[in-house]
């Protein structure tokens, strides 16, 4: 009975997140193997050029090879090829089954056309030459590699043994040797799958290293900076325009090597945690007299990421001191506008009172002259009544107050008028 009559309903990825459950595997193999392993850096709107590329040499499954697929096992008649599609970077993974006098034989996959990869977009990142073999090249396999550097472990509990020197050779490929000592199965498959994505992830988490190496230097300087314009904010012995622009400044220049940083920076950890996990599951163990796969990587990758993750911190700390520095010039600015506005405020009050005050004495000023006017028109109407002089006298004696609070009534209605309206 299918789910499906029990009226359940798949969730439209389930199909895709179970195949990629199962995508990424190595198809499986047995000493002696020889392999050839090129990555390359490139953006992810290349994967259509890639897969043309890929069509030219080798036969895809049709159900495998459909637009959009990260992972392609194909075929043709000398060997296998592998490959994968990731964020940041493609890996191509050449197989020839077989056994073989030299291990790491240039000619050993002198099939592929010699401008072939030439066409392929992106930078080579990683480039490695990889023999796994039985456990009879033992005796001579520290012939290929640099004593001084030369890597012995087991791996897979001691079923496997590897030798490397992590050195580019003069053909610009690294080398890896592993034999076998009793990889039964998949694990076989499995085992070269982590050492290369180990190498793979290893490398891509080192990118981030000469970013904050270059930046550093900046950051420091930004640093000091910071500390000269907190204590010129402190002393006040700078304008506030100049601090502001200064801080200003700096803010613009801090968030240009964060937007140019966090990616990468982020991505180094990211490559690191991935890099440990893959080292982990090799479950390594020591050969007497050589350093271990574990002994090389935490040497110089612990180290590495770790300076990432301190750049990272600081400019994370330099970005949380900025704001705070903004915040409090921004406080002070804004306490100088307080007062200035209150000052402001002040003096129209003043300059208000004052032209009240200027206002009444000019309205008593025209009282005055209004009722000396009135008064004077009440006299030329007077000496037409031939009152005498006497009453002309009286007349206008009676007149001056009479006028005088008429204006003021006057007046005074009048502003109330405009007050009210």
């Amino acid at each position: 009975m299918r789910h499906s009559d029990f009226g359940l309903e798949d969730h439209p990825l389930r199909a895709a997140l179970s195949s990629e459950m199962h995508v990424r595997k190595l198809p499986p193999m047995a000493a002696p193997t020889r392999m050839m392993q090129v990555v390359l850096s490139g953006d992810r709107g290349d994967i259509a050029l890639e897969r043309h590329k890929l069509a030219e040499l080798f036969a895809f499954d049709a159900a495998e090879a459909k637009d959009g697929a990260n992972f392609l096992l194909g075929e043709r008649a000398d060997m296998r090829i592998v490959w994968e599609r990731h964020t940041e970077f493609s890996s191509y993974m050449f197989i020839r089954a077989g056994a073989f006098d030299d291990p790491f034989d240039p000619d050993a996959f002198a099939a592929i056309p010699d401008r072939w990869f030439a066409d392929l977009p992106g930078k080579v990142v990683r480039a490695t030459q990889f023999a796994f073999s039985d456990a009879a090249i033992a005796d001579r396999a520290a012939e290929y590699f640099s004593a001084e550097d030369l890597v012995v472990c087991d791996v897979a509990d001691g079923a496997g043994r590897i030798w490397s020197d992590f050195r580019i050779h003069k053909d610009g490929f690294g080398r890896l040797l592993l034999a076998d000592k009793g990889l039964t199965g998949p694990e076989a498959s499995l085992v070269v799958q982590r050492l290369q994505e180990l190498g793979n992830y290893r490398n891509m988490a080192l990118l981030g290293l000469p970013m904050a190496q270059r930046l550093t230097p900046d950051v420091s300087g930004f640093e000091a900076r910071l500390a000269a314009l907190s204590s010129a904010i402190a002393a006040g012995e700078s304008a506030d325009e100049t601090l502001l622009r200064d801080l200003s400044a700096l803010s613009a220049e801090l968030a240009g090597v964060v937007a140019e940083t966090r990616y990468r920076m982020s991505a180094s950890r990211a490559y690191s945690e991935i890099s440990h996990d893959r080292l982990a599951s090799l479950r390594v163990g020591r050969v007497q007299g050589y350093q271990t796969l574990a002994d090389f990587t935490d040497r110089r990758l612990l180290p590495a990421v770790r300076t990432c993750i301190s750049f990272s911190a600081r400019l994370e700390d330099l970005s949380q001191r900025l704001a705070w520095t903004s915040s409090l010039m921004r406080t002070r600015v804004d306490t100088a506008l307080s007062r200035q506005n209150r000052d402001l405020l002040a003096s129209m009050d003043r300059r208000t009172d004052l032209q009240l005050r200027l206002q009444q004495t000019v309205e008593g000023l025209s009282v005055v002259a209004i009722s000396y006017y009135l008064v004077g028109l009440i006299g030329y109407a007077s000496k037409g009544l031939a009152l005498g002089e006497a009453g002309h006298g009286v007349l206008m004696a009676i007149a001056v107050p009479i006028a005088l609070a008429v204006t003021w009534l006057g007046m005074r209605r009048i502003r109330r008028q405009f007050a009210h309206e």
